[in-house]
């Protein structure tokens, strides 16, 4: 079938098989999809900038009637080659049947670019291309620890700084989600750190990703290890800026839920404590260590079970009440802080 791996596109963009006709760029990445879509453009060898050998258009022209056929088999009166480069696609059916067309029937001089988004195995526009002998499906998905480590070296190093184990850390837990996103987090933090040698935790802190995400997990580690008054000064004091109170029932559940995957090693593996957080996977941050073990040592399974169960209805509640959202989920976080509590004496 015409189609690679997701770790196998890189290596495929590198050297592409100049038979192809057809590429597909698709994926939930928006990010990595245009980066390797216009990576590819550029290795047509095509000037990207000459309307005349470069045709771009937006998927809901492409899918009017005969358009994209029409693009496709025009000959080119300045060059040899063209690239029709059709971005934005979704689920237009005509776009599909156009392109299942040129599959069938390759164009001689013209090239098409597809940027799609996550397209299912069934969407036909992806059957099309896979199917296709002189096409290429090539999926993109949100970069891997790898990947994100790799963005993070080529950005800094053009700025000429390193970067510390623990900030990498820090900064690979906020990078991620959109290649394009993560870029540009990397070089505004670079921009940030000019003239400085190392980038520090205390530079990815105040740059990088959502504070009020960071603060919300200090505020939950502090619920699940029981230290009651931190909870109610941390809680007090992210409210007081604005922060919504769902943001922490949010936090908390996740970590709830991560608990519950490591406490299992614990409980049916018999895995020590300490063994289990220092495997844990993703990494936890070194900061947060200690509190993970505390958690873990006094939360049972049936625990985590009951707390992910409040937790659920509180958010439930805030989502009822709007105007009661602070006060419900600051008492839903505190009956977990007393119960922490509770179980360290």
């Amino acid at each position: 079938m015409a189609q690679k791996k997701a770790h196998e596109v890189d290596g495929w963009l590198a050297r592409p098989d100049p038979l192809t006709t057809i590429v597909l760029v698709y994926g939930p990445d928006r990010g990595l999809v245009s980066e390797r879509a216009a990576l590819f453009a550029k290795r047509s060898g095509l000037p990207l900038d000459d309307p005349f050998s470069v045709i771009k258009l937006d998927a809901n022209d492409a899918d009017q009637e005969g358009r994209l056929l029409d693009e496709a088999r025009t000959v080119s009166m300045f060059s040899d080659k063209r690239l029709v480069w059709v971005r934005g696609i979704g689920n237009q059916a005509g776009l599909a049947k156009d392109i299942a067309a040129l599959v069938a029937e390759p164009p001689t001089d013209t090239i098409i670019l597809l940027e799609a988004g996550d397209l299912k195995k069934t969407a036909a526009l992806r059957k099309a291309v896979e199917d296709g002998r002189s096409a290429m499906a090539l999926p993109c998905y949100a970069d891997d620890a790898r990947g994100i480590d790799g963005l993070i070296d080529e950005g800094l190093q053009k700025a000429g700084l390193r970067i510390s184990l623990e900030a990498r850390q820090l900064l690979k837990a906020n990078l991620g989600g959109d290649r394009l996103a993560s870029r540009g987090e990397i070089d505004k933090l670079a921009l940030y750190c000019a003239g400085k040698q190392e980038v520090s935790v205390e530079d990815v802190r105040e740059l990088i990703g959502d504070v009020s995400a960071l603060n919300a997990d200090e505020i939950v580690d502090a619920v699940l290890c029981g230290r009651v008054a931190e909870f109610d000064r941390l809680f007090a004091r992210h409210i007081s800026g604005g922060n919504h109170s769902f943001v922490v029932l949010a936090a908390a559940l996740r970590q709830v839920q991560a608990l519950q995957v490591l406490r299992e090693q614990v409980e049916k593996d018999g895995k020590p404590v300490s063994t289990v957080v220092a495997g844990a996977k993703p990494p936890i941050f070194f900061s947060r260590r200690r509190n993970v073990e505390t958690a873990l040592q006094r939360w049972s399974q049936t625990m985590l079970q009951l707390a992910g169960d409040r937790l659920l209805g509180a958010i439930l509640r805030t989502r009822q009440q709007p105007s009661l959202a602070d006060e419900t989920s600051r008492q839903a976080l505190f009956a977990l802080a007393i119960e922490s509590a509770r179980q360290a004496r």
